[in-house]
């Protein structure tokens, strides 16, 4: 009976540790919080489809496989950062590979999440785009002024970096982010609303890999160019 107790606990301990290390990679790895949060997302939108069971294994599959290689990666880094002190050129490959890993895994979701969701969610963006359509192309180009002028505003009045460098908000990111939006009310068409906003999520990415800026200040002033951007575009409409 002793025995019995002691090997419960022992796995009672194990899931602590487990649990512990996945609380300690969402902590301090900022794509491991990206990767729950668009996990959570993309379940929430599970409940609005009538997907199979087997869509929704492959799913359950997908968002597994990436936060697994996204662990993996974390613990492969940590090790070689422990055992490593100096620069090695042996070291930067398995980091490489290990990150490598985790991109494979990511477009697989990527593609994943097209085969499945597309065909679904196509027919209800284009009726919403079409009814928030028909505004003449001379409207983006004041958008984008407009997005330009009040960023640099709010850079004057946070008195962070310099007006296309630095600072809160993010320039780029809100251009970026502006244009991908305008793109979306001017096609109606998701899949070139869709690769308007990969190419502002690649901008935004360039400035904080880039140390020009932190997410925070890419992540509002992405969200400022949406919000302008819709405003604009429906009191104009």
């Amino acid at each position: 009976m002793g025995g019995d107790f002691v090997k419960s606990r022992n796995l009672i301990d194990s899931f602590n540790y487990a649990i512990e290390g996945i609380l300690h990679a969402f902590k301090t790895q900022r794509n491991m919080k990206v990767h729950f949060a668009i996990a959570i997302l993309v379940l929430f939108f599970c409940l609005f489809f009538d997907l199979s069971r087997v869509e929704f294994v492959v799913i359950l599959f997908t968002i597994s496989l990436v936060l697994i290689s996204e662990m993996i990666n974390t613990a492969i880094e940590t090790t070689i950062d422990m055992m490593v002190k100096n620069y090695n050129p042996l070291a930067k490959v398995a980091k490489n590979v290990a990150a490598g890993a985790v991109l494979i895994s990511a477009i697989n979701a990527i593609l994943v999440a097209y085969l499945i969701f597309f065909d679904r969610v196509n027919p209800w963006t284009k009726i919403i785009l079409l009814k928030l359509r028909e505004s003449p192309i001379h409207i983006t180009v004041i958008n984008l002024l407009v997005v330009v002028f009040l960023t640099v505003i709010l850079k004057v009045h946070f008195k962070e970096g310099t007006p296309m460098r630095g600072g809160m908000p993010s320039a780029h990111s809100a251009i970026a982010f502006a244009t991908a939006t305008a793109i979306t009310f001017m096609t109606a068409n998701a899949f070139i609303a869709t690769l308007g906003f990969l190419l502002a999520l690649m901008v935004a990415e360039s400035r904080v890999e880039g140390k020009i800026h932190s997410f925070s200040q890419v992540f509002f002033g992405g969200l400022f160019g949406i919000l302008i951007t819709v405003l604009i575009f429906q009191i104009i409409k």
